[in-house]
């Protein structure tokens, strides 16, 4: 018995651990705080974290939406509210270096109902030289929700109504990115509907009359004046799917204002973890005048919340100009030590295709000069050593402190980055390639990123193809033909290729003769010389001709480039008959008989009077017939763009009809 029961209780065992359980509990985080008057201390809960192997030590950092316009990233912030009343407060929790979803949040609404500290801080402004900022809690990862902010400054002398305007969903991806699920203002801006592009209206009288009055327009050098707004707007249209515009009203001088957006990336999202997504927002300070600020925020998508990341913007570039085109990267890093970085080096690997020399550093963060060359210096300074297959980024001489540092609350002050940009070399070719960089913080072991990939569209290449075909089994024939490919743009080496031609085939004349037969002529014949002939020799000639003019149709061919010079295929034919002319010539002969009395009777001379000639022809309707082959080709010259000559031979599944063709083609 108790053999039965371990049995059983193996078996069991057995049988739960052969089966996975799939976690389907949500992760959640709750919003905690402590009310003192209109004091209040937020505290969150947070649920265990699932650390990644072998990456720093997780953590969660936090975006907090106070539910009056403003916003912190502490962990436990504090907040004195200016009003009584109702405030619904959202918490959005990130989990970094975690294996899990981020937890949901639901917001929770504080209640203000004495006002005992006076001691209020209004939001934070921007700097003069921005009065426009876009940034987002954390970087878009597919099927997960994202907050994005609009943070918008009136820096006119007056109090000013004007326009907020928000593009996303970049037009150049196949499928939207983003789906906007939930909008919250707090200074009563209002969302309108505008068809097609939104316009501002021409300057009017109200210009006219504030400046007759003011001396001076009230216009600033903080906003865009090189192209006019509704150019700016027109191409906004062009490169983004949707869009919102907002109206608001009554903004003080040196106010500034939040407009809070949750976004839920789709399932159709790009799955390239390289790829950079980007939202654009146009900001007209008063509705009357044309004056604008514009800013893109641009996003790296991410598979999980890894801050230290590298980015490219060549994701999907066109081969045929892309000579023209300067590349960004980008590398992020953060310090998640428990002490500060006094230097970073970031070795980034740099594929073949790139030029090295043609390096520019457009930002970074620290934010210092390059390092002399050559020279030791005791300020902060970036260096960058240019090696054969890399180029190393160094932070010389700074201070990055570190999230898990002590007294360190605010996450953004242990981040940094580099952006840079390069241009392509003189002979590269369209292939992908992938990059990333290890980035050493002092002395410590380097954290590797993730690859950072380029890779071209295929590209359209269309060309023109004629040439000679020789049937080896159709004596005397010509045949020729004309026709068209398409294929991927200047492809590295396996492609594909659809070709359509006209062909038309001549043969050359087959004949065929029966044998000599013996003859009665019933009524008897007298030829020339007066004999009369009752009895002669008869032989029919038979003489065939035909001309076929078909479409050729490779649906789709395998190719391979083996250098720039040479190329080879291997694919299907279909040749659907157009139609087809067949002509037929019969003459039938008489021959005067020799008789001998040793050997049988046998033909003399022709009697030219009696010969017979007759003709007849057939047409074959189009479309009656179709062939299939199969071919092998090689073509020598420009293999990937631009002419070569090749040959190629069809094997055709009907008699008579396998070939060798030889053209010239030429690719554009």
């Amino acid at each position: 018995m108790r053999k039965l029961v371990l049995l059983a209780i193996l078996a069991t065992t057995f049988s739960f651990s052969q089966t996975k359980v799939k976690d389907t509990i949500t992760r959640r985080a709750t919003i905690g705080y402590d009310k003192k008057g209109n004091l209040v201390s937020f505290k969150p809960q947070t649920p265990p974290l699932i650390q990644i192997a072998g990456a720093p030590k997780a953590n969660y950092s936090y975006f907090w939406e106070m539910g009056d316009g403003s916003y912190s990233k502490e962990i436990e912030p504090k907040k004195v509210y200016k009003k009584k009343g109702d405030y619904k407060v959202n918490l959005s929790v990130t989990n970094n270096y975690d294996n899990g979803k981020p937890p949901k949040t639901r917001p929770k609404t504080v209640a203000i109902n004495e006002i005992s500290d006076t001691n209020y801080t209004e939001i934070a402004s921007l700097l003069d030289s921005i009065s426009l900022k876009i940034f987002n809690n954390r970087e878009p990862v597919p099927e997960e929700e994202l907050v994005i902010v609009v943070s918008y400054q009136n820096l006119l002398d007056y109090v000013a109504n004007g326009k907020l305007y928000l593009f996303y969903n970049d037009k150049e991806f196949k499928n939207k990115n983003f789906e906007l699920l939930e909008t919250r203002t707090h200074f009563g801006e209002r969302e309108i509907m505008e068809n097609g592009i939104a316009m501002v209206g021409d300057f009017n009288n109200s210009f006219e009359n504030y400046a007759s009055a003011n001396g001076t327009p009230p216009l600033t050098d903080t906003f865009d004046a090189e192209e006019d707004l509704d150019v700016t707007l027109a191409q906004c249209k062009s490169l983004f799917t949707d869009s919102k515009v907002f109206e608001f009203d009554e903004m003080n001088p040196k106010e500034t204002r939040n407009v809070f957006m949750t976004f839920k990336t789709t399932p159709e999202m790009i799955k390239d973890t390289s790829a950079t997504v980007k939202m654009r927002g146009v900001y007209v300070p008063d509705r009357n005048y044309k004056n604008y600020k514009k800013k893109t925020l641009e996003m790296e998508i991410v598979t999980s919340h890894d801050p230290n990341k590298m980015s490219s913007n060549g994701t999907f570039m066109n081969y045929r100009i892309v000579r023209l085109k300067t590349l960004n990267f980008k590398t992020r890093f953060q310090n998640d030590g428990e002490g500060p970085a006094r230097m970073i080096r970031l070795e980034t690997d740099i594929p073949d295709m790139f030029d090295k020399k043609t390096l520019k550093i457009v930002d970074s963060y620290p934010k210092c000069p390059i390092c002399p060359k050559d020279e030791e210096v005791n300020y902060s300074c970036l260096d960058t050593l240019i090696k054969q297959k890399q180029i190393h980024f160094t932070f010389k001489n700074i201070y990055i402190p570190g999230s898990n540092q002590k007294n360190v609350t605010e996450k953004d002050s242990t981040k940094g980055f580099v952006k840079y940009t390069m241009k392509f070399a003189k002979d590269f070719h369209k292939q992908k390639t992938r990059s990333r960089t290890a980035i050493i913080f002092d002395k410590n072991e380097p954290v590797i990123t993730n690859y950072a990939v380029t890779r071209f569209r295929p590209g359209t290449s269309v060309g023109v193809r004629t040439g000679y075909n020789l049937f080896p089994d159709q004596k005397g024939s010509k045949s020729y033909f004309l026709g068209a490919t398409i294929s991927p743009y200047k492809s590295y080496k396996f492609y594909w290729q659809s070709e359509l031609y006209y062909s038309r085939l001549e043969s050359g004349t087959s004949t065929s003769q029966t044998p000599f037969e013996l003859e009665n002529f019933t009524p008897p014949i007298v030829i020339n010389n007066g004999t009369v002939l009752d009895i002669g020799f008869t032989q029919t000639t038979t003489s065939t001709t035909f001309t076929r003019n078909s479409a050729d149709v490779v649906p789709i061919s395998l190719r391979y480039n083996l250098n720039n010079y040479i190329g080879v295929g291997v694919g299907p034919q279909f040749s659907v008959l157009l139609n087809q002319t067949t002509e037929n010539t019969r003459t039938k002969r008489y021959y005067e008989p020799i008789f001998d009395a040793t050997t049988p009777p046998r033909p003399g001379n022709e009697i030219t009077s009696l010969r017979e000639d007759s003709s007849e022809s057939f047409k074959t309707k189009a479309f009656e017939k179709m062939q299939t082959s199969v071919f092998a080709d090689v073509t020598f010259g420009f293999a990937r763009i631009g002419p070569s000559v090749g040959i190629r031979y069809y094997a055709n599944f009907e008699k008579d009809f396998s070939y060798w063709q030889f053209y010239g083609i030429w690719k554009f």
